[in-house]
């Protein structure tokens, strides 16, 4: 039963998807806060002296009518970072894991049948001496 429940724990798109939402999650943050505090302005600056930055208005006067495409060049920013995060904390040590589980050089527990087996041993050996 442990056995069967390690092994649909390990498997890995149930560990990636677990992880990368917590830690998407977690780290949302930092990413709002860099690309809101480093990113916007730099990429406001680009768009010129005007107050909107990259930002394009259809009809003067009309805030509804404002294309920002400073906004989503920070949304695909975010999006970048926060994947980079993820693969290099997460899938990467998991792929790590899992190749050294098919190669077989990840200590493998003895069953709890061969466990108790070598208890007997071990205990009929003393009782021998």
């Amino acid at each position: 039963m442990i056995q069967g429940f390690k092994n649909f724990i390990m498997r890995g798109n149930v560990v990636d998807l677990a992880v990368a939402v917590v830690i998407g999650a977690a780290f949302t943050t930092v990413v709002t806060s860099f690309t809101t505090n480093i990113i916007n302005p730099l990429i406001a600056s680009i768009g010129g002296t005007n107050v909107n930055g990259l930002a394009w208005q259809i009809i003067g006067g009309n805030r509804k009518t404002v294309m920002d495409f400073g906004a989503v060049i920070t949304a695909l920013i975010n999006f970048v970072i926060v994947a980079a995060v993820v693969y290099f904390l997460v899938v990467v040590p998991m792929n790590m894991l899992a190749e050294r589980r098919r190669r077989g050089e990840e200590p493998q527990a003895p069953a709890e049948d061969i466990v108790l087996l070598q208890e007997i041993r071990d205990l009929l050996r003393q009782r021998a001496l």
